[in-house]
């Protein structure tokens, strides 16, 4: 389509003689345009645009703030309720001309910090899905960051609160021996009481903790994370340098490789555009940091425990022995790695204070107990119990028990007790020939039999009929009782306790016989 000017163009240049082919190049239209033009084939011009459509700035700001950004949400109540027939595209463009989706800090620019020895370090934290031994977790990893010489501190928590945040900052500093002066940090609140960016106002926790160390907490503006692009670049360079190629075994191996990735190898090798290395920053930033004194007292917190019938406490699910005397009330101190107890007997006086290490923070469901000790031998029937010992065992039976075991630790078995699961049918392995266990759980594994009643019943079925389908030495010598996992000791505890109560009971019998000659 073309306008009415240029058809009227058309026929005049051509009633004043010129060609149509000079015509098209002059008014710069197609040739064939202008034949249909004097041929009268082109119609006029469509209806034109009706008027652009008028919105209100206030109240296309209100819904869009009511509506929590939502544009769609915004166009049907424009439609529904205020009666705007509007196209969706023409709302989209006119909230965007009008600023209204931009966030306040969007086009705000900040000041460049320069690097200064000795005046700031940085800390933060970043979540991470990692496979750790055969399971997949979930960890936090802290690190530290001195702005000016790049040396960085790294660790890995399942947890991290307040407490932990403490320690981590006590073992960071204490390996360094030195700290800066300002510790930007984001608004999180293990530090922040309340507020943001320069109007924060720090816990007073944090504060006394921070000033053991000389240093002063300092937080970023919402959504300026480039404050401590340091840190940002930290862990950018964890997921592109650390992690990949590395396999873990446990967080403490986590933690001993990535150390000595931050501290020694990272830290030796020359930043990739000034060519500076941060071990040899670090010794000319020593002058300007603050110097630790000799001893600074490690973070603690206190704890409350009521000792258990079997003389324990609990703790982070572990279990710790108490001495006897002990009143049943007990406090202990936590520090990052141990915990020391101070019992008192019912007297209120004090006993031998006991001190053990914690263990890794995956490990759960032990008993810790001093050097020599000897315990109670009865355990309680209410605290879980372990089954990776069975579970090993019936794996090294053979593959069929591996598949039979995957599937029921996978999530299509819905049996709820698993560990349990797992014990019983280890149990249920001693008492069968290899033949008659293979084919058992061959077939419990293809029909997904769940419960141990029904592989007696499926090991019955195949003991009662001709045994056609089972190998010939089945008809061997099936005594569990010579097999080798019956000889080793780990699983023989009742006989243990009868022959403890047949000792007793003994005992008992000659002090009996003793007193009547007497």
């Amino acid at each position: 389509m073309i306008n009415a000017d240029k058809r009227q163009a058309i026929h005049t240049l051509y009633d004043e003689g010129m060609s149509k082919k000079e015509i098209s190049r002059v008014i710069k239209v197609d040739p064939k345009t202008v034949r249909k033009v004097l041929d009268g084939g082109v119609k006029a011009l469509p209806k034109t645009r009706c008027d652009k459509k008028v919105l209100d700035v206030d109240i296309i700001r209100e819904l869009y703030k009511k509506c929590t950004g939502h544009i769609q949400r915004v166009h049907e109540i424009l439609t529904e309720e205020h009666g705007i027939n509007v196209g969706y595209s023409t709302l989209t463009g006119f909230i965007r001309a009008q600023g209204i989706s931009k966030t306040p800090h969007s086009s705000k620019r900040h000041h460049r910090i320069e690097d200064v020895p000795g005046e700031e370090m940085q800390h933060d934290t970043s979540p991470y899905r990692l496979k750790i031994g055969k399971s997949t977790v979930k960890i936090v990893c802290s690190a530290l960051y001195f702005r000016y010489s790049k040396m960085r501190y790294v660790r890995f928590y399942l947890n991290f609160n307040r407490f932990t945040m403490k320690c981590f900052f006590h073992e960071a500093l204490i390996f360094f021996k030195y700290s800066a002066k300002i510790c930007v940090i984001d608004n999180t609140n293990l530090a922040v009481l309340r507020g943001t960016g320069p109007n924060a106002v720090f816990n007073p926790e944090m504060i006394k903790f921070a000033g053991n160390y000389g240093f002063e907490w300092l937080a970023h503006e919402i959504n300026h994370a480039d404050r401590k692009a340091g840190e940002e670049r930290t862990f950018r360079t964890i997921n592109s340098n650390f992690l990949p190629g590395r396999e873990f075994h446990s967080i403490r191996d986590i933690n001993i490789q990535v150390l000595n990735w931050s501290t020694v190898r990272y830290a030796k090798r020359p930043q990739s555009r000034t060519r500076l290395v941060p071990v040899e920053l670090f010794e000319i930033e020593k002058p300007y940091l603050i110097k630790l004194p000799g001893y600074i007292m490690a973070p603690y917190q206190d704890h409350h425990r009521l000792l258990d019938q079997y003389g324990y406490i609990a703790f982070k699910a572990n279990y710790y022995w108490i001495p006897k005397k002990s009143k049943r009330d007990v406090a202990f101190i936590e520090y990052s790695d141990t915990i020391k107890i101070f019992p008192r007997d019912n007297n209120n006086k004090p006993l031998s204070s006991l001190q053990y290490q914690l263990p890794e923070a995956d490990i759960r469901n032990k008993t810790f107990k001093p050097d020599g000790v000897n315990t109670n031998p009865y355990q309680p029937n209410n605290r879980k119990k372990s089954s990776h010992e069975e579970e090993k065992r019936f794996r090294d039976i053979g593959s069929i028990c591996c598949d039979y075991v995957d599937f029921i630790k996978s999530k299509q078995c819905s049996i709820a007790q698993k560990p349990r699961f797992i014990r019983e049918l280890y149990r249920l392995s001693k008492k069968m020939t290899s033949s008659l266990l293979f084919t058992t759980v061959e077939r419990a594994l293809k029909y997904h039999v769940t419960t141990i009643d029904g592989l007696l019943r499926i090991s019955t079925q195949l003991l009662n009929k001709d045994l056609y389908d089972l190998p010939e030495t089945y008809l061997e010598d099936g005594d569990y009782r010579q097999r080798d996992t019956y000889q080793q000791g780990r699983f023989s505890h009742e006989a243990e306790i009868r022959d403890i109560i047949e000792e007793n009971q003994q005992k008992e019998e000659k002090e009996g016989e003793d007193s009547t000659d007497g």
